[in-house]
C-alpha cells in the first residue's frame, strides 16, 4: 500500500560506540548506527497516499501507556480502519517524544517504513579525529560528526542496497 522510503527519509543515528583492544594492543573505536525515519516522513507519506483528509490520528492513555492510533478510511467499507501503537518518552521532550514514538510505531503498523526491519548491523571505524575522550575517559563522538543515507533500494520490503555517507560524502558502510 505504501511507498518505499526514500534516502532522504531514512534517518542514521549512533546508537553505541565500541572499543575494541586489537591483538597488538591498539584501540579501535567503532560506530554502530541505527536507521530511523521521524514523524513529518509518516505524515507526508500519509497525505500522498491518502489526502490529508484522509486519515485520522488520534492518542489514547491505556494502563498508563500513551497510545496513538492512526485511522485510514476505506472508501468500500465506508469506515474508518484503526491500527495503534505505544510509544516510548524520549530524552529531549518526555511528553512530545512519547506521542512521537506512538505515531511512529503506529504507523510501521500500516507498514510506512517498515523495511527500516530488515536485519543489518552498521558498524564502522571511526578515525581519531571523530571522537574524543571525556573527564571519565569515555569515548565521545564529535557533535560535527553526522551520518547519512545517500541511497537504498528494497525490494518485497526488504533493504537489498544501502550506502552510508559522513558529512564529507565519504562512504562509511554500504550493503
Amino acid at each position: 500500500m505504501f511507498r518505499a522510503l526514500k534516502a532522504s527519509e531514512v534517518e542514521c543515528r549512533i546508537n553505541q560506540i565500541k572499543e575494541i583492544k586489537k591483538e597488538n594492543g591498539e584501540i579501535r573505536v567503532c560506530a554502530i548506527c541505527l536507521l530511523y525515519k521521524d514523524a513529518r516522513c509518516d505524515q507526508k507519506i500519509l497525505d500522498e497516499t491518502f489526502g490529508p483528509m484522509g486519515w485520522q490520528r488520534k492518542h489514547a492513555e491505556h494502563n498508563g501507556n500513551l497510545f496513538c492510533l492512526v485511522g485510514v478510511y476505506d472508501n468500500e467499507k465506508k469506515e474508518w480502519v484503526w491500527k495503534e501503537d505505544a510509544g516510548s518518552e524520549s530524552n529531549v521532550d518526555a511528553q512530545k517524544g512519547h506521542a512521537s514514538d506512538s505515531f511512529k510505531r503506529a504507523c510501521f503498523n500500516w507498514g510506512i517504513g517498515r523495511e527500516l526491519y530488515t536485519p543489518l548491523f552498521i558498524f564502522f571505524d571511526l578515525s581519531p579525529n571523530e571522537y574524543y575522550r571525556d573527564d571519565k575517559k569515555k569515548v565521545r563522538v564529535k557533535s560535527t560528526l553526522r551520518f547519512s543515507v545517500k541511497s537504498i533500494e528494497t525490494v518485497d520490503g526488504v533493504i537489498q542496497h544501502i550506502e552510508i555517507v559522513d558529512q564529507k560524502g565519504n562512504v562509511r558502510w554500504k550493503k
